[in-house]
């Protein structure tokens, strides 16, 4: 079993691109070299809920970073932490690292399941980190085009 990847893109075809251990968002460019995001669905099913979707791990492909959530501050915060995706399959249900992978018509939205009611989201302008959101408004998008890739 691995991942299945895809290249991931908001609703203003911004894509997700690496600076050092953060996620930025930038235009899809000729010269812009987008993340290919790598999806794993968690086998414990301590955490599990219908309604929510399907709990998964996510990871930025061939850079052994996943998706995490922590709080900074007070405030759920979304970073990237070295570790192999596979590695957390083999593990009881990490919680900080899951996510529910929702359908909303032909898109994909990411719920944290550490802190319920808190999404992956962009903002609307190019070069700002990939956060974490409970607003699900004009100011930021939460909803995603995920493309097959393997």
């Amino acid at each position: 079993e691995k991942p299945t990847c895809y290249s991931i893109r908001d609703t203003l075809q911004m894509v997700w691109v690496l600076n050092g251990k953060s996620l930025i968002t930038s235009p899809s460019t000729n010269n812009v070299k987008p993340v290919t995001l790598g999806i794993v669905t968690c086998r414990d099913t301590e955490f599990h809920n219908e309604e929510k979707g399907n709990m998964v791990y996510l990871e930025i492909k061939s850079k052994n970073l996943c998706l995490f959530c922590e709080e900074i501050q007070g405030k759920p915060t979304l970073q990237l932490k070295e570790k192999k995706i596979m590695e957390l399959l083999e593990e009881k249900a990490q919680k900080p690292f899951l996510f529910f992978h929702n359908k909303e018509g032909s898109t994909s939205v990411f719920e944290s399941v550490a802190y319920p009611g808190w999404f992956i989201a962009t903002p609307p302008t190019a070069g700002q980190l990939v956060t974490l959101t409970q607003e699900r408004d004009i100011t930021t998008n939460t909803n995603f085009y995920l493309d097959l890739l393997n």
